[in-house]
C-alpha cells in the first residue's frame, strides 16, 4: 500500500461569501461542490479545486459564522501550499496580490523551490510554490478564468507544513504507519529555529510532501477561523482503503472507523501531536451526482441526506455566491 499524495485540506471560515470571492475571483479556483458539513448539516461545506475536481487539488471550507480567530501555535497545520507552473507565475501573482490588496511576502526559496507566501482575509497562511518542471505527483487541470492566464493558474496542492513542539512522534506515524520517507530539510525563515524536515509519499514532489516545523517555543494552537481543521491523503481505491482501516487498527491508532462521505470514503485519526489526519479515496469523485460542467452550481446532498433536503435547506442560512 502507498498513499499517492495530498488529497485535500479543510479550513474554517466565518464568512462563506467573502471566502468564495477570495478563492474563486482572486485565486481563480473552481467551486466544484457546494454541500453541507455532513456532521453538522446546518453548516455549509465548500470545495474549491481545479477544473475537474481532481483529488490533490482540493481546498475545502467549513462555514461557521461568528467563529473566533485562530491563535497560532503548535499541533497545527500551519501553512497550506498551492502549486503553479513556474517561477514566472509567481511574478504574475505578486502583481495580482498588489492589485487586490492581498498581504504577501517577497518571493523566497523554500525547500529549493521558489515560493510566494501570502494570507487570505481571515489570516489563513498560504503560499504559492513553483513546479518548474519538477518530477512527482502530477498537477491538476487549470480552471479558466478570464483575468488569469492558464499558464499562471493554480494547479493543485503543494506541501503542507505541520508545526509541532516535538517532531519525533509525528515523524514516527508518518514513516512507520503511513509509509512516508525522509527526503531532505531546509532552514527556517522564522528565525533561529531547527531546520524544517521534508517527508514524501508516492511519486513524491510538491503534491506529496509534508514539512515538519519544530517550535517548542510556541503555545498550542487555538483553532478558529482561518485555521486548518485537517489534512487528507490520497488512497487510490476502496480495496486499499479497507487495508488502511486494518492497518490503523493493527497499530492501535484510535480512529473514526470507515466513514462514507459519498464523494470519497474517509478514515480520520489524530497523530501523537494532536493534528487531525484523514485518509480519503480518489473514487468516486465529485461528478458522481452532478455533470462535470455544472459542478458546484447548486446545493448537492449525498443520497443519505437527500430525503432531508427540505429540512436541511430550511435551517441553512441563505448563501448568495455571485
Amino acid at each position: 500500500m502507498e498513499l499517492l499524495g495530498l488529497h485535500h485540506v479543510s479550513i474554517l471560515t466565518g464568512k462563506a461569501e467573502k471566502n468564495y470571492e477570495f478563492y474563486t475571483k482572486i485565486l481563480g479556483m473552481r467551486l466544484v461542490k457546494k454541500t453541507v458539513n455532513q456532521d453538522n448539516t446546518e453548516s455549509y461545506h465548500l470545495f474549491y479545486a481545479d477544473a475537474e475536481g481532481t483529488p490533490g487539488t482540493e481546498v475545502t471550507f467549513f462555514d461557521i459564522p461568528h467563529l473566533g480567530q485562530t491563535h497560532r501555535g503548535t499541533s497545527d497545520i500551519s501553512t497550506v501550499s498551492l502549486r503553479v507552473k513556474n517561477s514566472d507565475s509567481l511574478l504574475f501573482w505578486k502583481d495580482r496580490f498588489n492589485q487586490f490588496g492581498v498581504q504577501h511576502d517577497e518571493i523566497q526559496k523554500r525547500a529549493n523551490r521558489d515560493t510566494l507566501a501570502f494570507i487570505d482575509f481571515e489570516g489563513t497562511r498560504l503560499k504559492l510554490v513553483a513546479d518548474n518542471g519538477e518530477k512527482g505527483v502530477r498537477a491538476g487541470t487549470p480552471w479558466k478564468k478570464v483575468d488569469i492566464p492558464l499558464e499562471h493558474a493554480i494547479i493543485g496542492l503543494g506541501p503542507v507544513t505541520l508545526t509541532v513542539a516535538i517532531a519525533e512522534p509525528t515523524i514516527g506515524v508518518l514513516t512507520e504507519v503511513m509509509g512516508f520517507r525522509f527526503v531532505g530539510s531546509y532552514p527556517s525563515l522564522e528565525g533561529d529555529h531547527p531546520d524544517l524536515l521534508i517527508y514524501a509519499t508516492g511519486e513524491g514532489g510538491s503534491g506529496a510532501e509534508v514539512h515538519i516545523e519544530t517550535r517548542p517555543d510556541l503555545p498550542k494552537v487555538r483553532l478558529g477561523r482561518g485555521g486548518v481543521h485537517h489534512v487528507a491523503f490520497r488512497v487510490p481505491n476502496e480495496e486499499e482503503y479497507d487495508q488502511w482501516a486494518k492497518r490503523l487498527k493493527e497499530h492501535r491508532l484510535p480512529n473514526s472507523g470507515k466513514v462514507e462521505r459519498y464523494y470519497f470514503k474517509a478514515l480520520y485519526f489524530r497523530e501523537p501531536n494532536g493534528i487531525l489526519f484523514e485518509l480519503s479515496t480518489d473514487t468516486p469523485g465529485f461528478a458522481t451526482d452532478e455533470p462535470k460542467e455544472t459542478m458546484g452550481e447548486k446545493l448537492a446532498l449525498p443520497p443519505f441526506l437527500e430525503p432531508k433536503r427540505n429540512e436541511i435547506e430550511e435551517k441553512l442560512r441563505p448563501l448568495i455566491l455571485n
